[in-house]
């Protein structure tokens, strides 16, 4: 069972994602939250697996809310709400632990698969979308392309292909088959590719990537 956390302060808002999610086989709403600071204090209070989050809310908003609960002990994964795809927030949250983001006018099936999806401990965007997020946003950052290159030559020469392919939106089936893979040993590999680039997510990972100037990101 998935267990949920919603945090929105629009009340309609939150109860249609409520009441969306607890029609849902296997997912089952644990907590709802007004705002961040409140999204905060039930993850510490209950056991979360994914947190759909808004990212403007009062007292805290859902980027400063993503970043404590990765920081929790027992982080849920985080899927963040937004009403533009190419939001700057949208990229912040990312870059804070996020997995993934969805439009508030998303269909509920969608909202559905993207918490099943994070849930798997995969990333919840779709590539085009994805590529042009980062490709917009990332270059407005500060890139630290030394660091980045240093933790990227930890990597075995397979791993690197894989986080290219990772970087480029490809899903853990896609890069099994691209690289004549079984899926099982995609799912270790990116294991291994977050843990030596010291990042907590796929997204993350893609930034390292990019910053590095891994050939085909």
């Amino acid at each position: 069972m998935i267990r949920m956390l919603v945090a929105d302060d629009d009340h309609l808002v939150r109860l249609a994602l409520t009441d969306i999610l607890g029609d849902a086989p296997g997912i089952t709403v644990a907590a709802e939250a007004s705002d961040g600071a409140e999204a905060v204090e039930l993850a510490r209070a209950h056991r979360i697996d994914v947190a759909l989050m808004d990212i403007r809310m009062p007292r805290m908003d859902g980027i400063a809310a993503t970043a404590q609960l990765r920081r929790l002990p027992q982080p849920p994964d985080v899927v963040v709400l937004t009403t533009f795809d190419l939001d700057q927030y949208v990229y912040d949250a990312l870059a804070a632990g996020a997995s993934g983001f969805l439009l508030k006018d998303s269909e509920p099936a969608e909202i559905i698969r993207a918490v099943r999806v994070v849930a798997e401990g995969q990333a919840m965007l779709h590539p085009t979308a994805a590529r042009r997020l980062i490709d917009r946003y990332h270059r407005t950052t500060t890139r630290n392309t030394p660091d980045a290159r240093s933790r990227i030559e930890r990597l075995t020469p397979r791993e690197t292909e894989v986080l290219a392919l990772l970087a480029d939106g490809a899903s853990n089936a896609e890069i099994a088959n691209t690289l004549s893979m079984r899926e099982s040993t995609v799912k270790a590999h990116v294991s291994r590719i977050l843990a030596t680039l010291e990042v907590t997510n796929r997204v993350q990972a893609a930034l390292c990537a990019r910053d590095a100037g891994v050939p085909g990101t």
